[in-house]
């Protein structure tokens, strides 16, 4: 009696097995964007919470400003720091919602903590920090210390 390891049938649907470890390889490596954002150069993660605020840095001569769009959110679940030369924002948006027997037809609106760290682009005064909080907008304002602002020197033609 004859026996074969694979048996020949003529198919139709041929499967390319490049193309299947393709998208595996597609798979994992957007699993791992999420999960490790630093090395995909995105910001936020899976390990940062369930949403995160939008923020906007600017650098000025002076300060660098920082706007991150916290709507809903009350002072209080705010934080605000500074570790060496990363801002760290952090907080909670709580649901408001206390009415179980509804239904939802939809949900697009996030609850839940955040956390998001910037590494600052100079040193700046700490003692001179100030952040505020209006219409659902948060604004930090840290002006740079002397020995990090750019110096003007005027130059002597002969």
């Amino acid at each position: 009696m004859r026996y074969e390891l694979a048996p020949w049938r003529e198919t139709e649907n041929w499967i390319d097995p490049f193309q299947t470890v393709e998208k595996m390889r597609e798979g994992m490596s957007r699993m791992f964007d999420l999960a490790f954002p630093s090395f995909s150069g995105r910001t936020t993660g899976l390990l940062e919470g369930m949403w995160s605020p939008a923020v906007d840095l600017y650098d000025t001569k002076d300060q660098i400003i920082v706007k991150a769009d916290l709507p809903g959110m009350k002072k209080e679940d705010i934080e605000v720091s500074i570790h060496e030369n990363t801002l760290i924002l952090k907080g909670e948006k709580k649901n408001e919602m206390e009415k179980k027997e509804e239904d939802y037809v939809r949900t697009e609106r996030f609850y839940g903590s955040f956390h998001r760290s910037f590494t600052l682009p100079s040193p700046v005064d700490v003692s001179q920090v100030k952040a505020s909080y209006k219409n659902g907008v948060l604004e930090v304002l840290l002006p740079k210390k002397e020995e990090a602002k750019p110096k003007q020197i005027n130059v002597n033609v002969e």
